[in-house]
């Protein structure tokens, strides 16, 4: 006869094996509060799960046996798609930059533009840059000493070129950066925004705690779009830019919430 506690058991490594293929990287500790067991039965089941190769065990938690196929576009699809608009937002984001500035750069498309457009302004000096994202780094290279780049670290994720935990906020826990430039999936008057992958949604929410000034740079296909992974609520962003393109509505009911909103031809 099948004992009770080992079909629980078989049933709770299930879902463990599933959150791991969904969300990419699971805590030891939020998967024992979930299921309301102890950090140590926990351990105890991924150790298992990883000898029968349907996870790997990491300091911490366990990510995926095997590359998973991102659910997200790749970045190099991203960032052809609306470039045009993304390209007038960054200039316009790169025009509220001064020199002596210390900044925070998201990894994204649209942010990867702002990069660009930081670097065609040669009368920027003493601008001190963080970020997580390879290809903003890349971006900024050619206007070194002008701009002092600082990576953050940690785990690097193909699909987006972004740097996130385990390893990545450490530095972003040790400074207090006057603006954060927020890439997202999604800007939607009840959720807030949001991205697609828990992650990056973290290395995104240290970011915020890390800047004074929390400026989201959006094209318009993502207003009123939610995505899994919640970021902040609305309260916590001083300005939104977004193209003309953007939904007269939708717009409309973002900034009845209160937040500022740019619109840029």
């Amino acid at each position: 006869m099948t004992d009770v506690a080992d079909v629980a058991a078989d049933t709770r490594r299930e879902r463990i094996v599933s959150m791991v293929l969904e969300h990419e990287f699971v805590r030891v500790t939020d998967l024992a509060g979930l299921f309301g067991v102890t950090s140590v039965t926990i351990r105890a089941d991924l150790e298992l799960l990883d000898r029968q190769g349907s996870l790997r065990r990491v300091r911490g938690g366990a990510i995926p046996a095997r590359p998973v196929r991102p659910a997200e576009p790749s970045f190099e699809v991203s960032l052809g798609s609306a470039a045009v608009e993304k390209t007038r937002l960054a200039r316009h984001a790169a025009g509220l930059v001064a020199s002596g500035e210390s900044l925070v750069i998201d990894a994204g498309t649209t942010t990867t533009f702002l990069a660009r457009a930081l670097v065609a302004r040669p009368e920027l000096t003493d601008v001190v840059v963080f970020t997580n994202s390879l290809r903003v780094a890349v971006e900024l290279e050619p206007a070194i000493p002008r701009i002092t780049v600082l990576l953050t670290g940690g785990t690097l994720r193909p699909a987006t070129h972004a740097l996130v935990d385990p390893l990545g906020a450490l530095m972003l826990d040790r400074i207090n950066a006057d603006t954060l430039f927020l890439a997202c999936h999604g800007v939607d008057a009840a959720s807030g925004i949001t991205g697609v992958n828990l992650l990056e949604a973290e290395m995104k929410r240290k970011m915020l705690g890390a800047t004074r000034r929390h400026v989201v740079v959006a094209d318009s296909s993502k207003l009123g779009r939610t995505g899994l992974a919640p970021v902040c609520a609305l309260s916590e962003v001083d300005m939104l830019i977004t193209g003309r393109e953007a939904d007269p509505g939708t717009v409309g009911v973002l900034r009845d919430e209160g937040i500022a909103v740019e619109l840029v031809d």
